[in-house]
């Protein structure tokens, strides 16, 4: 008797090509449900549905079709058990040796503006997650593919053997589980939205990488959900695999230019934190004064763009050793040009702005859930709270600070003058430590400048060194007991201080 397939997809990309070559190469006989058949048929492959197999109509607009014992019979039975064989001849069911399914299109309906928890609701899939788990629970006797990359390597074990492997079977069986197990669990999220009592997190293997943040940490990149989104749908260009360590800086300097829309800017970050940040007229202007902020950190750095890569642009960044370039764009003029630096990472990344919702950290015995801290700076709820007032350029000034700070390590400085970083004080343990290595790396340019920082001012230490530095305005969240003391100072040096209600820690 020829073997049976049951093939009922909802992306049916390649499926043609599967079953053409499943019922030509190997004489398999196929059974499909309504929208799959409908498609094998009209491409002349010869299929019965599932309907006309099963003896029994779908019914409730298409709810239920697969749910039956003549095709969960087929699959669960094991070829090896007497009892369960006489049950297939007593009631004529076929044993059923490869199961092709993939689910409704939940994430995909769920991520559409507008989607109403009725449409969401429609795209839960009950049959093929049930033939799934019961393909994969049986694997030592039959097939199951969930995803079209799986077809050319099912049909070259096909092609070598005559059938698949143990091996081959097994490792299908895996990756059923793990796709109705990450599809639960976008249901279960959606479902739940933030008022449930459990959070879990899943995700498909991308590749391995060459080890994590050391040599001896091994490690490897995951996407979440079956729709590449952020730095799974970004396209590289040229260059070297992504690191562990790549791909942390590279989320880093995404949340960095995500902040500035309006004007070009650029960022380049070594070790999560931006050594140069700045806006121009041009992009080819904001690079090279970010660049030029700090040149020496910037050696080996991640450099990202908010605008598209042209020429100019692109023979800037050649000039100096870099690990990666993110940009939304690149014309064909800078892409010939960055080939000379055939090492460096470019990726193409459209969508620089969209970031996961919420962050996560593993601790002993669990993990720590928070949303991500992507609060927009609205400067018309900040509070002057010295008698000096700003002008609207200083304004501009304090809150161009003020988002690159929110992304330094805690405790986090920032002195920035004419849209650009001048002194970057990050990590420090104490708050007069990272004021003192920001206005040293700023040096003379601190003269005039503007300063930002993460955390309120315990003490007035920070104001007198950052007026004795020459700087002229700061912006800060308040909300010390000592407020006083250090409103009180700049009031005495002749400072402009800004309170913005609102702390930006990055741990």
């Amino acid at each position: 008797m020829a073997r049976l397939a049951l093939l009922s997809v909802s992306n049916k990309t390649g499926v043609i090509d599967l079953a053409r070559s499943l019922v030509e190469e190997f004489g398999f006989d196929i059974i499909s449900s309504g929208g799959t058949a409908k498609t094998l048929k009209d491409a002349g492959i010869p299929v019965t549905k599932v309907s006309d197999y099963t003896g029994s109509p779908e019914i409730l607009g298409g709810r239920v079709k697969t749910l039956h014992p003549r095709i969960h019979g087929g699959i669960l039975a094991r070829r090896d058990v007497a009892q369960d064989v006489t049950d297939l001849e007593n009631n004529q069911i076929r044993p059923i040796d490869l199961v092709v399914v993939n689910l409704y299109p939940f994430e995909e309906t769920i991520a559409k503006p507008g989607v109403t928890l009725a449409d969401a609701v429609e795209q839960i899939d009950i049959g093929g997650p049930a033939m799934l788990r019961a393909s994969s629970k049986n694997y030592a006797h039959l097939t199951v593919l969930c995803d079209p990359a799986q077809y050319g390597e099912y049909l070259q074990e096909l092609r070598q053997n005559g059938e698949a492997s143990l091996e081959f079977r097994q490792k299908c069986a895996l990756k059923g589980f793990l796709h109705t197990a990450s599809y639960d669990n976008a249901i279960a999220a959606y479902l739940a939205g933030t008022q449930s009592e459990e959070f879990t997190v899943s995700g498909t293997q991308l590749q391995s990488l060459r080890y994590g943040e050391n040599p001896h940490q091994p490690a490897a990149w995951y996407q979440t959900g079956s729709t590449p989104i952020g730095w799974t749908a970004a396209t590289k260009l040229q260059g070297k695999e992504l690191s562990y360590n790549n791909l942390v800086d590279l989320e880093a300097a995404r949340r960095i230019i995500a902040e500035f829309t309006e004007s070009p800017a650029a960022t380049i970050i070594k070790h999560t934190n931006p050594c140069g940040t700045a806006e121009a007229e041009t992009i080819f202007d904001a690079y090279q004064k970010a660049f030029n902020a700090d040149s020496i950190s910037a050696f080996g750095g991640i450099v990202a763009l908010n605008r598209p890569l042209d020429a100019a642009t692109a023979t800037e960044l050649t000039k100096t050793f870099l690990e990666c370039v993110v940009a939304p764009g690149c014309d064909e003029e800078a892409q010939e040009i960055l080939t000379k630096k055939g090492n460096v990472r470019v990726l193409i990344l459209p969508d620089l702005l969209t970031g996961p919702k919420e962050t996560v950290k593993a601790i002993a015995g669990g993990f720590l859930v928070q949303s991500a801290d992507d609060i927009i700076a609205d400067p018309t709820q900040w509070q002057v709270v010295t008698e000096r007032q700003p002008t609207p350029s200083e304004l501009a000034e304090l809150l161009f600070a003020w988002k690159v700070c929110k992304h330094v390590k805690s405790n986090a400085i920032v002195i920035a003058s004419d849209r650009t970083t001048l002194g970057v004080g990050a990590g420090q343990m104490n708050r007069v430590g990272s004021t003192k290595i920001a206005i040293e790396q700023a040096g003379a340019k601190a003269q005039g400048a503007f300063l930002a920082s993460d955390g309120f001012f315990p003490f007035d230490d920070t104001v007198k060194a950052a007026a004795a530095a020459g700087i002229t305005a700061i912006v800060q969240p308040g909300g010390s007991v000592r407020d006083k003391d250090s409103i009180k100072a700049a009031n005495e040096l002749g400072l402009l201080m800004v309170v913005t209600g609102v702390r930006h820690f990055l741990h």
